[in-house]
């Protein structure tokens, strides 16, 4: 049998190993998941993981950053099913927060994260969240479906609210209760950023 290229080796090894921490951050959390553990799961060794990642955080990062990534994703669908581009942010805004739902993203992205990682506000994942909201924000501006309003500022606080919200949901003894509040008064907040013309024209206003 013919020997597989050395590039397509690299991939599978960092895939079994970011599907076996994956695995074990989501059910044990990551301060108990054993490298050991689930390197050997993955028929891997901990000299694998170090080498691919660095450590144990680096492995994590990368697991958040393969989370995030599908969390995108999802969220683009969301916008796309909207009615129109305004209502799009607003059910992505929602879906971000009603995520935090989830067990895997409220353990891994929004406890441990944070915790092993520090302030969310300092990873790649968030510079990245900020531009592409700014650039959404800028096209509502541009079609008069938003207020004059600097986008990269508007970018800024409404995604610390959605970040806010989702830890405030991960850490709340009702967590559903938390996700309702948090969607309404959102929901509100965001309101207030839309044009006159938006209003006027209501659920009718139109991809330009």
């Amino acid at each position: 049998m013919a020997r597989k290229p050395r590039s397509e080796m690299i991939v599978e090894t960092r895939a079994k190993l970011l599907a076996a921490a994956r695995q074990a951050f989501g059910t044990v959390g990551y301060a108990a998941a054993s490298m050991d553990d689930f390197t050997a799961a993955a028929g891997l060794t901990r000299g694998a993981l170090y080498h691919h990642f660095g450590d144990k955080k680096g492995l994590l990062e990368a697991v958040i950053a393969q989370i995030d990534a599908e969390m995108s994703i999802r969220l683009s669908a969301v916008s796309a099913r909207a009615a129109n581009p305004w209502q799009g942010f607003v059910d992505e805004c929602t879906a971000y927060i009603e995520m935090a739902l989830e067990p895997e993203i409220q353990r891994i992205v929004l406890r441990d994260g944070p915790a092993a990682l520090g302030d969310p506000w300092q990873w790649p994942t968030q510079s990245a969240c900020i531009r592409s909201m700014t650039a959404s924000l800028q096209q509502l501006i541009d079609q008069d479906a938003l207020i004059a309003i600097d986008p990269e500022a508007a970018a800024r606080l409404i995604n610390g609210a959605t970040v806010h919200a989702a830890q405030w949901i991960a850490h709340a003894d009702d967590p559903v209760g938390a996700s309702k509040k948090a969607v309404r008064a959102l929901n509100a907040l965001l309101d207030g950023l839309r044009s006159q013309s938006s209003r006027g024209a209501g659920s009718d206003l139109t991809r330009r």
